[in-house]
């Protein structure tokens, strides 16, 4: 099953007047149950391409479906609603809420879906205990270093279980041994419960992880490599 379908995607930006081609035309589908690393050098339209394949961005042509509905086409309500049920992203910039606690923060996709306060913040210790942050749940994110504050980000995005997992960076800020502990539970997300999986990475520590990556450059995917028989 195809969890996210792009065709012929353009997105232009105007940059003091000068129009800036982001994406060039972009092609690309990604089923259920797999790991799509995006990789090439800053600025070439990763974080644009992953922004609006989560219906952050509009794209000025083409098409892109996620689970056979067209983003584009939703009101702003629409998209709400839509990505609190089936997509987690996880901003390089973490975006955690200052005056929450790690546990409230998390709980915010749960709290939007109208999951009761009680059983969503019971659910986020579960989950910040997977990704090793169960004796952090009542610290403010400041209270957190940098790497900590990635682990919530990842946690806030996997708590409503999304069928789709985008991620910007996600081991960015993390040292090898944390990081290959969240790409393992990431990956094993994905796995068990037929998710996609869609990485911006820098990182080449973590490319092992990838069942298939797509090269970019200047606005194009320029090559997709099948690495999942490597595994």
């Amino acid at each position: 099953m195809l969890a996210v379908r792009c065709r012929k995607i353009v997105k232009i930006y105007d940059s003091g007047g000068q129009r800036v081609t982001a994406l060039g035309g972009i092609d690309l589908d990604i089923a259920t149950g797999e790991l799509m690393m995006l990789v090439g050098p800053s600025g070439c339209g990763k974080t644009t391409l992953i922004s609006v394949i989560a219906g952050i961005l509009d794209q000025d042509e083409g098409s892109c479906e996620v689970f056979g509905k067209d983003l584009a086409a939703m009101s702003n309500r629409e998209k709400l609603k839509f990505r609190a049920s089936h997509i987690g992203f996880v901003f390089q910039a973490f975006n955690l809420l200052p005056s929450l606690t790690v546990a409230e923060n998390v709980s915010v996709p749960l709290l939007i879906n109208g999951i009761r306060r009680a059983e969503a913040e019971r659910k986020a210790n579960s989950i910040l205990e997977q990704v090793g942050l169960g004796d952090r749940t009542t610290f403010l994110p400041s209270q957190l270093s940098g790497g900590q504050q990635q682990r919530v980000a990842i946690a806030r995005a996997l708590i409503h279980d999304p069928g789709l997992i985008v991620c910007d960076e996600p081991t960015s800020a993390l040292d090898h041994e944390t990081g290959h502990t969240v790409m393992q539970l990431l990956k094993n997300t994905v796995l068990q419960s037929n998710r996609a999986l869609v990485i911006v990475t820098h990182d080449s520590r973590i490319f092992s992880f990838a069942d298939r990556t797509a090269e970019m450059d200047d606005g194009r995917i320029v090559k997709i490599t099948d690495t999942s028989a490597a595994h």
